[in-house]
């Protein structure tokens, strides 16, 4: 089990200055998770655990709003990292977890975490980097879902698609992508045969293609 937590780790970018030895060391003192499609990771307020590792499968981090609706914030995949804020500032969970698919976690300890910040500058500025980066897609997320339609968030969507495996998989659903765009299955079925119509994508029920990639980021104001 060790060997897969290691290997785990060497595909996450946090520690991919890390040496196998340390990355062994590290492997000790993690915790491994397994969820089924459907079950809560952890829920908004709880204490935090950590800072989770996706080793396989597919989570969204998700809000709901006072009528119990969802809006999801980020759809994860395969080495994929979350929960980073919680665990470096010793506060509650900031949102609601779950299983999209079967998947298998591995938490680091925010008191291992929060000492390798403390212990190894080099760490701790590849921590800023890849936060800095999260924020910046946090900010770009909040652009689209406040100036952009509905077609042209589905566009720039299914383009992140094609470009990040993690995004698309098992338990990634019209439901998902709709909560993730702050909109509705039936308004995301009837907007990708819009694109269809433009040329953009060839959709049915099981699979949507990208024929012209060119029409789709016009679509997309990119």
């Amino acid at each position: 089990m060790q060997a897969t937590v290691i290997e785990a780790l060497s595909r996450v970018v946090y520690f991919s200055a890390f040496d196998e030895p340390r990355r062994a060391q590290l492997a000790e003192r993690m915790i491994r998770q397994h969820y089924l499609p459907g079950e809560t990771l952890f829920l908004e307020g709880d204490p935090t655990l950590g800072m989770w590792i996706i080793e396989h499968g597919r989570i969204k981090i998700f809000k709901l709003n006072p009528n119990g609706e969802e809006h999801v914030l980020r759809l994860l995949g395969d080495g994929d990292t979350f929960n980073e804020i919680g665990a470096l500032d010793g506060g509650a969970n900031p949102a609601n977890a779950g299983a999209l698919s079967e998947t298998t976690m591995w938490v680091l300890p925010s008191a291992v975490l929060q000492n390798l910040i403390a212990t190894d500058g080099a760490f701790a500025l590849k921590v800023v980097q890849v936060l800095s980066g999260k924020v910046r897609g946090l900010v770009n997320q909040i652009e689209n879902l406040t100036l952009y339609s509905v077609m042209t968030r589905l566009a720039r969507f299914l383009l992140q698609q094609a470009a990040d495996p993690s995004l698309s998989g098992p338990g990634v659903t019209r439901a998902t992508i709709a909560a993730h765009l702050a909109t509705t299955p039936q308004t995301v079925s009837t907007t990708l045969r819009d694109l269809e119509a433009a040329g953009a994508i060839r959709f049915d029920r099981h699979m949507i293609e990208i024929t012209d990639e060119r029409i789709l980021r016009s679509i997309a104001m990119l």
